[in-house]
Parts: C-alpha cells; sequence; structure tokens
C-alpha cells in the first residue's frame, strides 16, 4: 500500500492497517507454535532415542535391575507425556496455520481493493487528460480552420 492515501479510501485504508496488524500478530504466532511443536518432537525423539538404546547389563544386582526398570519407566512415562503434548501442538499449529490463512487472505482482499479503486482513478485521470488534449486539438485545428478561411 502506497504512503499517500487517497481521501476516500482513508476508511480502507485503516482497515488494512488493522488487517496488517492481525496478519502479523498471527503470523508471530504461527511462529511460535511452530517452534514449540518442533520442540516436543525434539524431546520425544530425545526420549525414544534413550528407551531404544537401553539395554540389561549381563551381570546385575537386582537393586540394580529394579533401578534401571524404574528409571526406563520413568522416561517412558515423558515420552507418552511427550506424545500428548506433540499431539495437542499439532493441532494447536493446524489451527494457527488456519487462522494466519485467513487473516492473510483478508488483508490481500482490502489491499486488491485498494489497488483496483487507485486503478479506476488513474484510469479515470488519463481519459479526463485525453478528453482535455482532444479538446485542445479541436480547438487549435478550428482556429486554422478559421485562418486559413478569408
Amino acid at each position: 500500500m502506497s504512503a499517500r492515501v487517497h481521501r476516500e479510501d482513508r476508511g480502507l485504508a485503516a482497515v488494512a492497517r488493522v488487517r496488517g496488524v492481525r496478519e502479523t500478530d498471527s503470523r508471530i504466532g504461527l511462529q511460535h507454535v511452530l517452534a514449540e511443536e518442533a520442540a516436543l518432537a525434539t524431546r520425544l525423539t530425545g526420549l525414544s532415542a534413550t528407551l531404544e538404546s537401553a539395554g540389561v547389563d549381563a551381570v546385575s544386582t537386582t537393586s540394580a535391575l529394579v533401578a534401571q526398570r524404574t528409571a526406563l519407566a520413568n522416561v517412558g512415562v515423558l515420552a507418552r507425556e511427550a506424545r500428548t503434548e506433540l499431539a495437542s501442538a499439532e493441532v494447536v499449529s493446524a489451527e494457527a496455520r488456519t487462522r494466519w490463512g485467513a487473516d492473510r487472505a483478508r488483508l490481500a482482499a482490502v489491499e486488491l481493493l485498494l489497488e483496483r479503486r487507485a486503478l479506476r482513478r488513474r484510469t479515470e485521470a488519463g481519459r479526463r487528460e485525453a478528453r482535455e488534449a482532444d479538446d485542445l486539438a479541436a480547438q487549435r485545428w478550428s482556429r486554422g480552420r478559421s485562418e486559413d478561411t478569408p
């Protein structure tokens, strides 16, 4: 949108500014949610890798075996919680992406309307200039004809 707004478009320009702010806010929100989702995915990957790489020593005491089993069970609980949080984050990010798309479309619609109005004014101004130029040419031609005629 140009810095100079036609006086007829002031209200629509204000709507465009508000929608621009909303679009920016929703884009920032989407980026934040996507970052959280990525962090949760990384955490889940790490917990899953810990569970997959856990092995049992060939010779171990009962207490060490119970402690290792308890630790792995806790990692499993954390992995399950991370999986649940990741599923929730995916839902939130999908909603945020939808909201951002809608805000972006609304802003584009207002900007398109402003552009069309500006184009219409430029077209009308061009037509007025052409009409004036035709009138001036006709007057000049008419004067030339009247000067040539005795």
